[in-house]
């Protein structure tokens, strides 16, 4: 058996996994905290993403705006590259950088997760 290829990853594949979207929920509110910015979800499914992305966005404008540095510090800790940041930028130009930036966090979160959960169901792997 491979290895799942999570650098291809699609937020849409896990969007009715409540157990997966709980987990990312987990761990962008434990990010965000260590930089004392609470995302908070309310555990609604249908609305998860929308709820998640509006609150990363609010604070990532915040971020981009009043404290940049605290900005490197936390893309650093979710371990979001500038590299992966900058193609992102080259390729949806158009998109605002708060609303790139919650797209990429969402997905780098949901690939911790996938890949925590892949380690802990397969520890021969490791």
């Amino acid at each position: 058996m491979n290895v799942p290829d999570f650098n291809n990853l699609s937020i849409e594949t896990y969007r009715n996994r409540k157990e997966i979207i709980r987990q990312v929920a987990a761990q962008i509110e434990k990010d965000f905290a260590q930089f004392g910015m609470e995302v908070q979800f309310s555990g609604e499914m249908d609305y998860a993403y929308q709820e998640i992305f509006s609150q990363l966005r609010e604070h990532l404008i915040w971020l981009l705006d009043r404290d940049y540095h605290r900005l490197v510090l936390l893309l650093y800790q979710i371990d979001l590259s500038e590299k992966q940041i900058m193609k992102a930028e080259l390729s949806y130009p158009d998109v605002p950088q708060s609303d790139l930036l919650a797209e990429l966090v969402i997905l780098r979160e949901l690939k911790k997760v996938l890949i925590r959960n892949y380690f802990k169901e397969n520890p021969d792997k490791l």
